[in-house]
């Protein structure tokens, strides 16, 4: 079992900066991939960007050049930078990790506005 504990997000205003982290607990010593997706209203959730142990990683084309995904495995923590925010980021921000199945935070809202 693993569990995901996000804090960070909010309210901002478009051109501004947030950045959110999610704490890993319980069998965190089996996660290897660790990330962020997004859900807006009516909408599918949608990867946002994902990082691995060795520090890969990877982003949805939207938010390239604009968001960055860290990782401090000591702390079993990952982060994402946003910067540059725009309205079409509101959404709901999850973190994600993957072991036997997909695991998820309990989520946390960002709001851009215009």
């Amino acid at each position: 079992q693993v569990q995901l504990v996000e804090s960070g997000g909010g309210l901002v205003q478009s051109g501004g900066s947030l950045r959110l982290s999610c704490a890993a607990s319980g069998s965190i010593f089996s996660i290897n991939a660790m990330g962020w997706y997004r859900q807006a209203p009516g909408k599918e959730r949608e990867l946002v960007a994902l990082i691995t142990r060795e520090g890969t990683t990877n982003y949805a084309d939207s938010v390239k050049g604009r968001f960055t995904i860290s990782r401090d495995n000591a702390k079993n923590t990952v982060y994402l930078q946003m910067n540059s925010l725009k309205p079409e980021d509101t959404a709901v921000y999850y973190c994600y990790t993957y072991y036997v199945r997909a695991y998820w935070g309990q989520g946390t809202q960002v709001t851009v506005s215009s």
